[in-house]
């Protein structure tokens, strides 16, 4: 219970702010263009506080604070009075009304660049891409990729970090190509190419993970293995494992990663496993136990899996060297913001031209639940993270809003650009039905985003 009221109150927290600042914008602009106000709401449903300011402009905070609105005087809504005329929206010409409507998504980038500034005045940090574990017989070691190799560029791009990696690699997927790589040995400067051919790479999957389906992890040392719970019923359970063990070897070989450990553990259906933990006793001390655990053989798409029935916490630590930090002062941190923005709104609307060409699943499609999860799950795991996350959901929020669907800020300002075109304004049936159409579309978007909300697993 106090999870989900963690999770509602921080998703109100991050979903109220974007949608103030979105609203203020579109405020902001509209007064200094001289447009009436009318009102400024910040939610839906019933009004829990209500005042009103020197020009009239009632302001509302409403009960449910996942969105809101701002209302102008515009005589397409109701009859203006001949003195009120001048301060309408729609008496404002074309530039002046593309203004207002385009400064709702700007107040949003604006937002993300500022959260970002803040965030790189503290530094940064960013672990460089070199190989660690090699899966067998995956298509990175097929590629001849081998550990210890460190990635300094993809398809002709310069990367400097694993972060830079996953996201180059994001352009690949669903894609029919290959994959350049340009990669050096340790102590030396000679540059190797190695190529990965791809084939509507993840373009089924939900969640892709390039990285693992390439087989690539970065190099990293595995200092614990612990065992968090176990399930009621299952073969660890069955077979002695118990919480809070430490997990210490497989076999008789020392863990080296989680990965190895877990696709042995899926490897072995039905088959005799020696392991071998470590375990606090009551006396605080801990003793080094022997088990054979049989994994539980399971089906996944037709395959038999082993699964023990537990979950897993790793401890791992990273070659200092291999751990590079830039710092930024007030000046230096503001290109780097706008940077971060300019690459998440690339990131974003490259996602979106990938659904629509079918290079990305729609199972990737997120609604409500999903962003309440991950608002809350950011915020537990502390404040950075959290603020990380409304940034990036404050530059969503503004490319969302600037697509050409009627309805959204990008659907209104392509009517003003086609009465830019041909001299006239859209007529208001026209406008009508495009209206229509954009909210039936975005309905079925949220219905079918929700639904995906539902049917995945967290």
């Amino acid at each position: 219970m106090i999870d989900l009221l963690t999770t509602l109150f921080y998703t109100f927290i991050a979903l109220g702010s974007l949608v103030t600042f979105h609203e203020y914008g579109h405020f902001w602009v509209a007064r200094r263009c001289g447009v009436k106000v009318e009102t400024f709401s910040i939610g839906f449903g019933k009004a829990l506080f209500r005042w009103y300011d020197k020009q009239g402009t009632e302001f509302i905070l409403a009960a449910l604070p996942l969105g809101g609105y701002v209302k102008m005087l515009d005589e397409r809504a109701g009859e203006v009075s001949v003195v009120d005329k001048p301060m309408a929206f729609s008496s404002k010409t074309p530039w002046q009304r593309m203004a207002i409507i385009a400064a709702g998504p700007a107040a949003n980038f604006l937002l993300a660049g500022v959260i970002f500034w803040f965030v790189f005045l503290g530094g940064e940090s960013g672990l460089a891409p070199v190989v660690g574990e090699v899966s067998q017989d995956s298509m990175a070691e097929q590629a001849g990729f081998e550990s210890g190799m460190e990635i300094i560029e993809i398809a002709g791009d310069q990367v400097e970090s694993w972060g830079d990696v996953s996201q180059r690699l994001f352009d690949f997927i669903g894609i029919q190509g290959d994959i350049e790589f340009s990669v050096v040995y340790p102590d030396s400067d000679l540059v190797y190419e190695i190529v990965v051919p791809v084939n509507d790479w993840l373009s089924d999957a939900e969640a892709p993970m390039p990285l693992q389906d390439l087989g690539l992890t970065p190099a990293v040392t595995l200092d614990a293995l612990t065992i968090i719970s176990v399930e009621a019923g299952s073969a660890a359970a069955r077979d002695g494992l118990l919480a809070n063990d430490q997990v210490l070897r497989l076999d008789g070989a020392e863990i080296l990663s989680t990965k190895r450990f877990v696709d042995t553990i899926s490897e072995s259906p039905d088959k005799t496993l020696n392991i071998a933990v470590s375990r606090i006793g009551s006396a605080d001390e801990a003793t080094e136990i022997e088990l054979f655990v049989t994994p539980d053989s399971v089906d996944r798409d037709g395959e038999k899996v082993g699964v023990m029935g537990v979950r897993l916490s790793s401890s791992i630590s990273y070659d200092p060297e291999n751990i590079r930090t830039v710092d930024y002062n007030l000046l230096t941190a503001v290109p780097r913001a706008i940077n971060e923005v300019t690459e998440m709104s690339s990131f974003v609307v490259k996602s979106i031209f990938k659904l629509l060409a079918g290079e990305l699943s729609p199972k990737n499609l997120s609604g409500p639940i999903t962003i309440a999860k991950v608002a809350g799950d950011q915020a537990r795991s502390g404040l950075d993270n959290f603020v990380r996350f409304v940034a990036i959901l404050s530059i969503m929020l503004g490319v969302m809003n600037l697509l050409p669907i009627p309805v959204l800020d990008g659907g209104h300002l392509v009517f003003i650009v086609i009465e830019l075109i041909k001299g006239s304004p859209v007529s208001d049936a026209v406008q009508l039905i495009g209206y229509k159409a954009g909210f039936a579309m975005l309905v079925s978007l949220m219905i079918f985003a929700t639904f995906n909300d539902l049917t995945r697993s967290f």
